[in-house]
């Protein structure tokens, strides 16, 4: 099994039915919902990534653990517990390094808080990668700094090297972006620069590899 936490819209958030719809899968329910049409594309195979990993931002990528889950959980909640809801900037549709996502309109400090906080609080409770899971990363690509990251935290792409991101689609040609954006924009319409704030820490889990990971406990923030 992999734990990972997550951001991910609350359920009354029409973001979330959205978003769901668009991956074809429910991440709360693990139900499997039909997707709506794309001209001469399969939306199922442009999604199909994204839909295993479900409608989310990363805050701390997925590990195996080193110790229990009890005591993964228990810390996760006290990390929760002494931390504030803030307000979520406006989210806009981007092409991000060739995907289509959802990215912040603004730097949210409170964000990037909560993500190193749960990149490095909660570190003692994730098993070190393999030799074959770090070779997988290709570090040779990597900058110096990121390199470093891998080592100290087993993904490179955390604290100053983060970003938040809703993942959409997999990489798409101009022709396929030209066809998916103004598809998904129809799709999602204003919703994604509605106003919401944070107020929980998802924890997400993946019972093997190849499964898709689930919802597995919304963490309210109470501080």
């Amino acid at each position: 099994m992999r734990v990972a936490l997550y951001w991910a819209p609350r359920l009354e958030d029409p973001l979330h039915r959205l978003g769901s719809q668009w991956l074809g899968r429910d991440t709360e329910t693990g139900a499997t919902l039909p997707q709506p049409a794309l001209p001469g594309l399969d939306i199922a195979e442009i999604t199909a990534d994204a839909r295993g990993y479900g409608l989310h931002a990363t805050l701390k990528p997925p590990f195996r653990l080193r110790t229990s889950w009890a005591a993964m959980r228990a810390d996760a909640m006290a990390l929760a517990a002494r931390t504030r809801p803030f307000a979520l900037p406006p989210l806009k549709l981007a092409d991000h390094h060739g995907f289509l996502a959802l990215l912040e309109s603004e730097k949210c400090q409170a964000l990037q808080d909560l993500c190193d906080a749960c990149v490095t609080g909660l570190d003692a409770h994730r098993e070190p990668p393999t030799d074959a899971e770090i070779a997988r990363r290709n570090p040779a690509r990597m900058t110096e700094r990121q390199r470093e990251l891998l080592h100290l935290w087993g993904y490179h792409y955390v604290l100053d090297q983060w970003w938040f991101h809703v993942t959409l689609t997999r990489r798409l040609s101009p022709e396929e972006r030209a066809v998916v954006w103004p598809a998904l924009e129809a799709h999602l319409g204003g919703v994604p620069a509605q106003p919401r704030r944070v107020t929980e820490l998802c924890l997400f889990t993946q019972a093997g590899p190849g499964a898709p990971f689930l919802l597995a406990e919304r963490l309210p923030l109470l501080g």
